[in-house]
């Protein structure tokens, strides 16, 4: 099949160092990817943090896949997912337009060549990486765009996909495929194609983190940190949730931040139950504001903070501090038990217990997998375990979420508390660094 791929259109001069940051990506005010503001390298330089190599790990993660595909013996791997295709190829386009209207694809070969489908043909996203072997145009195959011809338009995409298979995959039938639209999943069967379980692939593969990517994500963290710190120095009685909330949206953005996942922040009695979203509620003197940033930083990493704080001019009452400090507890003695080796089945009967009366209201999980977003696995409470859903071992490398919310049936307000931590060789290492309130901790 005759390719579309472009080579990359930048003209260098020899003569001519080129100017780089200290990721490694172009310095000359017109890069194309997107990546941390001048803001960002300062803050990190200032607090001594490892800047990543951005090169050495796109690597990395495209050996991870290949590993992964190998051992599985799949001849390839077809992703439609943005954050998958972000991990593939380091590249991003509209990606949450993209989430709900897929346009794009990445191929990966057990062979580790790569292909991308991208909104238009050129590779003007995707050029700076070369491990992106070529880009081509249209992998829609979806109602609003393709209409009454989507199951044509999966059936020519499911044909190229035949063909770069048999090239790249050594004559193995059988293909990964994390998420596809039903016409394209139809396409793909019709051809005889063995269609495997991409998305268990692409979980396992993320789930452990290069070096690189660690220090990608403690760089991340950082810009959430600040970004939470001018969060709490703004917020006061008499701001809505939403003027709180803009906050760390804005301060996001600032650094080279990427998006906000949710909309979990909530003041007063709004805290109990969980799970209500920021909206247009007034803060009120001596309340406490709890909220989860699921935010999407530097370099597409997550950074998953929870925080609880006391707004107002007074003192927090006995019950505040009563579920602040079991919260507290939680959070602490459930890290502690994070080592190599250790069972996920350890990590759900291991710990410290929820008190009978939080655990109706008790938080959907009690650890979850982090990377580009939440991932792989979910750690169960007791009482919602699943006997056979994770019966895997934790790796060093590894970054789990440990969190806790912590509000009783008819109760006035709730808690949520949330702490990133990585798997060492030995044992781990908590890379939240936020404090605690003291107001409500003393």
């Amino acid at each position: 099949m005759t390719s579309t791929y472009i080579a990359p259109n930048r003209k260098i001069d020899p003569s001519k160092p080129i100017a780089t940051k200290p990721d490694g990506s172009p310095d000359d005010n017109d890069r194309v990817e997107i990546g941390p503001t001048q803001l960002a390298f300062n803050e990190w330089a200032e607090a001594g943090l490892e800047i990543p190599n951005l090169a050495a790990m796109r690597e990395f993660r495209l050996q991870r896949i290949v590993d992964a595909l190998q051992a599985r013996d799949y001849g390839g791997i077809v992703l439609f997912d943005p954050l998958n295709i972000r991990y593939a190829t380091d590249t991003t386009n509209m990606q949450l337009w993209n989430s709900h209207n897929p346009f794009r694809a990445c191929f990966v070969g057990a062979d580790g060549y790569m292909i991308v489908w991208d909104f238009k043909p050129g590779n003007l996203l995707t050029g700076f990486n070369p491990l992106v072997r070529e880009t081509r145009g249209s992998a829609s195959f979806f109602y609003f765009v393709n209409g009454d011809k989507v199951a044509d338009d999966a059936n020519r995409f499911a044909a190229e996909i035949d063909d770069v298979l048999r090239e790249h995959g050594a004559g193995n039938r059988r293909l990964a495929v994390d998420k596809i639209m039903v016409h394209g999943l139809r396409a793909l069967d019709a051809l005889g194609l063995e269609v495997k379980d991409g998305e268990e692939v692409m979980e396992k593969t993320r789930s452990v983190k290069g070096r690189d990517e660690l220090r990608a994500m403690r760089c991340a963290m950082h810009s959430c940190e600040a970004s939470m710190y001018e969060m709490q120095r703004q917020a006061a009685p008499g701001m809505t949730e939403n003027d709180v909330w803009a906050i760390l949206h804005a301060e996001n953005i600032r650094r080279g931040g990427e998006w906000i996942e949710t909309r979990l922040l909530s003041s007063g009695q709004r805290t109990n139950p969980w799970f209500q979203e920021c909206g247009p509620r007034i803060l009120q003197n001596n309340e406490i504001l709890a909220f989860d940033t699921d935010l999407i930083g530097c370099y597409g990493m997550c950074a998953d903070i929870s925080r609880t704080w006391f707004i107002g001019d007074g003192r927090p009452n006995d019950e505040q501090r009563r579920l602040f400090h079991e919260a507290h507890a939680q959070i602490i003695e459930n890290t502690k038990i994070l080592e190599p080796g250790k069972s996920f089945t350890d990590l759900v009967f291991g710990g410290r217990h929820y008190p009978e009366e939080f655990i109706p209201q008790a938080y959907s999980v009690k650890m979850h997998g982090v990377g580009l977003c939440d991932e792989w696995p979910s750690i169960m409470y007791p009482h919602n375990f699943r006997e056979g859903a994770y019966e895997y071992d934790i790796e060093p490398g590894m970054v789990f979420c440990v969190e806790v919310y912590l509000g009783a049936v008819g109760g006035k307000e709730g808690i949520k508390l949330e702490d990133q931590v990585v798997i060492t060789e030995d044992g781990y290492e908590c890379i939240t660094d936020y404090p605690f309130d003291e107001q409500l901790l003393s």
